[in-house]
Formats: C-alpha cells, sequence, structure tokens
C-alpha cells in the first residue's frame, strides 16, 4: 500500500507539473527537432524532479502525524538526492551541449584535449552522486561502494541510451520497474517509496511524451535509469551488485557501435510495444 501511495502521488505530482509548467518548456531556449523533425520541448524530464520533492514533502508532513520515525524515510532522502542531482546535470546536458562530442567516448576524447563537456559534467558530478549514494546504502566497504555506485550510474547512462524515440525510456524503465517494486514488496518494501515515486511520475509524463508534447532529455532519461538503479542496491547484495554492473557495462560498451533503435526494430515484440500509443509518421 506504501508503495501504490508514493506511485500515485508521483503520478498526480508529474501530471500537474507539466500542466502547470508547459507554456514555460516551449519557449525557444527549450525547444529541439525530435526524429520526426517536429519541434518538442527538450528537458521537460526535470518535472521527475518537481514531482519526488513535492510528494517527499506531503510524506514528510505525514511522517510527523505518526508517533514513531518512519521507517522508509531515509530511503526516499537518499532517492531524492539522487534524482534531483541526476536531473540538474542532465539539464545542463539537455540545454548546453553542441558540437560533435557525443557518447561516453566522445565526453573522454574531449576531457584528454583539456575541455570538460556538458555532457562530461554530468558523467563525472553523477557518478560522484553515484558514490555518495552506494556509501549510504548501508554495506561498508570500498569495493562494495565502487560497484554499488557503478549500478548507480551505469543504469542511469543506459536510461539515456534507451531516449531515441517517445515514451521508449519510460516503458523500459516500467519493466525493469514492475520486477523490482514486486520484489521490494515481499522482501524490503520500504526501501523503494522513493523509488515507486518516480515510477509514477514516469507515468504521469508518458501519455505527453508519447504525443510528442515533450521530451524527457537526459534530465528525465537519466533520472529513471539512475532511481532503477539505486532501487536495485538498496533491495539486493552485493553479488547482484557485481552481476549488473558487468551487465550494464556491457550493455553501455555495445552501445557505441550496436544501434539499440535497429536491435528493437528487428525483433517484432520489442518493435510493437516500442510503438505502442505513438504517432505515426
Amino acid at each position: 500500500m506504501r508503495l501504490l501511495l508514493a506511485a500515485l502521488l508521483g503520478l498526480a505530482g508529474a501530471i500537474a507539473a507539466w500542466k502547470a509548467a508547459a507554456p514555460n518548456f516551449r519557449q525557444p531556449t527549450f525547444l529541439r527537432r525530435n526524429y520526426r523533425d517536429v519541434d518538442v520541448p527538450v528537458g521537460a524530464g526535470v518535472l521527475l524532479a518537481v514531482a519526488a520533492i513535492a510528494a517527499e514533502a506531503l510524506l514528510s508532513l505525514a511522517d510527523t502525524l505518526q508517533r514513531h520515525p518512519s521507517v522508509d524515510r531515509p530511503a526516499r532522502l537518499m532517492t531524492l538526492l539522487v534524482v534531483v542531482a541526476f536531473a540538474l546535470l542532465g539539464l545542463i546536458d539537455d540545454l548546453g551541449a553542441h558540437g560533435d562530442d557525443r557518447g561516453f567516448a566522445g565526453h573522454l576524447r574531449a576531457l584528454a584535449k583539456g575541455r570538460l563537456t556538458t555532457g562530461g559534467i554530468k558523467l563525472l558530478g553523477g557518478g560522484l552522486v553515484a558514490v555518495v549514494a552506494a556509501a549510504s546504502a548501508g554495506q561498508p566497504g570500498l569495493g562494495r561502494v565502487l560497484v554499488g555506485a557503478a549500478v548507480i550510474a551505469l543504469a542511469a547512462n543506459l536510461g539515456n541510451l534507451f531516449d531515441r524515440a517517445p515514451g521508449r525510456t519510460i516503458k523500459v524503465g516500467l519493466v525493469a520497474a514492475i520486477p523490482l517494486l514486486a520484489l521490494a514488496s515481499v522482501t524490503d518494501r520500504h526501501a523503494l517509496s522513493g523509488v515507486a515515486v518516480i515510477v509514477g511520475a514516469a507515468v504521469g509524463l508518458l501519455g505527453f511524451d508519447l504525443g510528442e508534447q515533450l521530451m524527457l532529455g537526459d534530465a528525465g532519461s537519466n533520472v529513471i535509469g539512475a532511481a532503477l538503479g539505486l532501487g536495485f542496491v538498496l533491495t539486493t547484495g552485493f553479488v547482484a551488485w557485481v552481476i549488473a554492473a558487468i551487465v550494464l557495462a556491457l550493455l553501455n560498451a555495445a552501445s557505441e557501435r550496436v544501434s539499440f533503435s535497429r536491435v528493437i526494430d528487428r525483433v517484432a515484440p520489442l518493435r510493437a510495444l516500442d510503438r505502442l500509443g505513438r504517432r505515426r509518421s
């Protein structure tokens, strides 16, 4: 029930935030051409962080009415830190990116030449935030912290890699979130209230994303990936972290040579899910 309430708060907050803020995102500063050459506001995924802040404020007020401290508040606050940080770092990249320094390799090449791109700022900042979150997850040891941080950071970047078509990152996030939330409801349901807020908020923006009224951008896709990565770290053990870090690293590396869009288009079930609800060209 707690996870459902958190998800509903996120959903309502994201819808309300977009309805209120939509005119601001239609200003030239935010407009970018999408894959169909349509001008769509980018960076609207920052509203996931807005929804998370609003939901946390309400949950915190509710906590004050209880006689005992809320058991899920530390995990909620940790999730909020990760969400707000990745949203702001992503928004910087959404609005400030220019040139050909794209992708992980491109940012590293620029850094080798003494230039720190907006994407480089996001990668470095996101990695440091992931370290802070992993260190707060409760499993001591340098190796555990670094592996946990890798899961969070790599999941964040993978979320961004799927953001190549309307609704895709949110759909992939939902597919990943369902087993994660189901497992947590059995093992440690208190750890994922903050993640549930983001899942609900993402659902709230899905219709607008599919309708090409907004683009999540890095400000949203990184948030979804990072929140799910953190949720995995909070509800599983070190061996699972290692496996997840390896899988995520391989997927991130593969994206430098393989187009996820082409793979999706070639597999009928994936193609059908990917195009579900999307506008036809």
